[in-house]
């Protein structure tokens, strides 16, 4: 592997934020409780650990703004526009796949 500097690291580490962030934007389709079941994490989550980072880095950031930063709008508009009512099977995938805290 290639020797990375720190400075690099973090710059390839936000171009792959930002890349992920913009293509959670353009596929509005995929919902929020597809990712979790599949992946263990969706949009919310992603902005949860924004918001934690910027929190701990000293910086102010409530879960509205970091969900806005997240999802390119206001999450409400976002929910409004693209959010569909889950299905009994997703809600009971959910179930089975949901994070134990």
């Amino acid at each position: 592997m290639t020797d990375l500097t720190a400075d690099q690291i973090t710059a390839f580490e936000a171009a792959a934020f930002r890349r992920l962030t913009q293509h959670l934007r353009e596929r509005s389709d995929v919902q929020n409780i597809d990712l979790m079941n599949l992946a263990g994490f969706c949009r919310n989550c992603l902005s949860n650990w924004y918001r934690e980072a910027a929190n701990e880095a000293g910086v102010p950031l409530d879960k509205e703004q970091s969900r806005e930063i997240v999802y390119g709008m206001p999450y409400e508009e976002w929910r409004a526009l693209h959010q569909k009512e889950a299905s009994s099977e997703q809600k009971a995938a959910f179930e089975v796949n949901r994070p134990k805290e």
